[in-house]
C-alpha cells in the first residue's frame, strides 16, 4: 500500500526572528495565511488517502502539528532529539513497516513551495510505479536547475529507464561556483539538483540501513518493535539520542549507488519549486510592488526604497523606510532583524550568538 511521510523536524535558523524554537519555519502561517506543512500535506490531497500520511517531527510539536493539520496522534511519529534525516526516515519506516509490511513510502520535506500541484502528482506517481515494478529500487526527485546554485547538491544522470527517469550515476555535494556553472551549463538531462524527496519500500529502505549503519538499524528495529506498546517512550528516549548522527544521502542513497543489489533512480521534477530556507526565498512567495520590495505584510510604507524584504507577523505593526535599497527588514512582537540581502546567510551565525548572550527564549 502506499504511504506518504512528510520530513517537518527543521529548526529554521536562517529565518529568525519570525522562525523560533516553539515555532519554527514549516509551522509559520506565513505563506497566503498557510504554513509550509500544511502545503506540503494539502500537496498529497487525491494522491495518499489522509489515513495513510505520517509526520515526523520533534515530540515536542505533537500537539500542535495533530491539532493544525487534524492528524491523528497515531500517524504522528515524533523524535525526542533531531538525529539528521537517516534516523527519521529509519524510524519511520520501521513503525509503518509495524502496520504494513509491504508499504511504499513516498518522503517530503515540509520546505517547500511546489506548482503546479497536479503535475507534481503525476511525477511522484511515477515514482510510486517504479518502485512498485522493482522492488529494490530507491527513487529520488531531481530539480531542473534555474541557475548555477551552490547551494543545493546535484544528482548526476546515468542510462536511461524510461521516457524521463535515470540511473543515478553520482551524487554530487554542493559545488562551488565553477563547478555549479558546468553542471548547470551541461543541462538538465545530465544534471538535476537533489530534493531530497523519496519513493522507497520500508522493507528496502530498512535493508540498506542493516547493511550500510547496522548499528542505526539495530537501534530504530528496538524502537520500531517497542512503537504499539507501552515501552515506546522509554526505549525511545533511551536509544534514539544515541543514534548516530548522518543523513540519509550520506548513509543510504551514496552507498546504494554502487550497490549491485539496489537500483537508485532519479525521477525529474520540472516544476516551479522553492525551497523555503532563507528571507530572500521567502521573498518569492510575497508580492512584490513597482519597486521590487516583497511585501510579507500589508501595513508598510516604502519611500525611496527598492529591492527589500519587508515581512512582521504582528498585525498592528507598521514598517515604514526612507531610502533603503536591498534590506531584509523582519519584525516580530520581541525581536526585529534589519540586515543586508547579501548578508542572509550570516543569520544563522547571529541565531548562535543570540542564544548565547540573551537566552534560549529569544531563539
Amino acid at each position: 500500500m502506499r504511504y506518504a511521510l512528510i520530513m517537518a523536524g527543521g529548526s529554521g535558523t536562517r529565518l529568525w526572528p519570525m522562525s523560533r524554537t516553539a515555532l519554527p519555519k514549516q509551522l509559520i502561517p506565513f505563506i497566503n495565511g498557510k504554513s509550509l506543512l500544511q502545503l506540503a500535506y494539502d500537496r498529497l490531497d487525491g494522491l495518499v488517502p489522509a489515513e495513510n500520511r505520517f509526520i515526523c517531527a520533534g515530540q515536542h510539536h505533537a500537539d500542535l502539528i495533530c491539532r493544525t493539520l487534524g492528524l491523528p496522534v497515531e500517524q504522528f511519529i515524533g523524535e525526542p532529539i533531531g538525529r539528521d534525516t537517516l534516523n527519521a526516515v529509519g524510524l519511520s519506516a520501521a513503525v509503518i513497516a509495524q502496520r504494513d509490511p509491504d508499504a511504499v513510502i513516498a518522503v517530503f520535506t515540509a520546505d517547500h513551495v511546489i506548482q503546479p500541484v497536479d503535475q507534481f502528482q503525476k511525477i511522484v506517481e511515477h515514482g510510486y510505479r517504479l518502485v512498485e515494478q522493482t522492488p529494490n529500487t530507491l527513487v529520488t526527485f531531481g530539480i531542473t536547475p534555474t541557475l548555477a546554485a551552490t547551494s543545493y547538491g546535484y544528482l548526476q544522470l546515468g542510462q536511461a529507464i524510461d521516457e524521463s527517469a535515470h540511473i543515478v550515476k553520482q551524487f554530487r555535494e554542493k559545488p562551488d561556483s565553477a563547478t555549479a556553472q558546468e553542471y548547470f551549463a551541461a543541462g538538465a538531462n545530465r544534471y538535476l539538483w537533489n530534493s531530497g524527496m523519496f519513493v522507497w519500500r520500508a522493507s528496502t529502505l530498512l535493508d540498506c540501513i542493516h547493511r550500510y549503519e547496522p548499528s542505526n538499524h539495530l537501534g530504530l528495529m528496538k524502537i520500531g518493535t517497542a512503537w504499539s506498546t507501552p515501552q515506546r517512550n522509554t526505549v525511545l528516549s533511551e536509544i534514539f539520542p544515541s543514534l548516530k548522527k548522518i543523513s540519509v544521502d550520506f548513509a543510504v542513497m551514496e552507498p546504494a549507488g554502487r550497490d549491485p543489489q539496489v537500483r537508485v533512480a532519479a525521477v525529474p521534477m520540472p516544476l516551479q519549486w522553492l525551497d523555503v530556507g532563507s528571507w530572500p526565498m521567502f521573498a518569492e512567495t510575497c508580492r512584490h510592488d513597482a519597486a521590487g520590495n516583497a511585501l510579507g505584510t500589508d501595513r508598510v510604507l516604502l519611500l525611496e526604497t527598492r529591492g527589500s524584504v519587508v515581512a512582521s507577523n504582528d498585525p498592528k505593526h507598521l514598517i515604514t523606510t526612507i531610502g533603503c535599497d536591498d534590506l531584509i527588514i523582519i519584525h516580530t512582537p520581541d525581536a526585529t532583524l534589519v540586515c543586508r540581502k547579501d548578508c542572509a546567510e550570516s543569520i544563522k551565525e547571529l541565531h548562535r550568538q543570540i542564544g548565547q548572550q540573551f537566552g534560549p527564549e529569544i531563539i
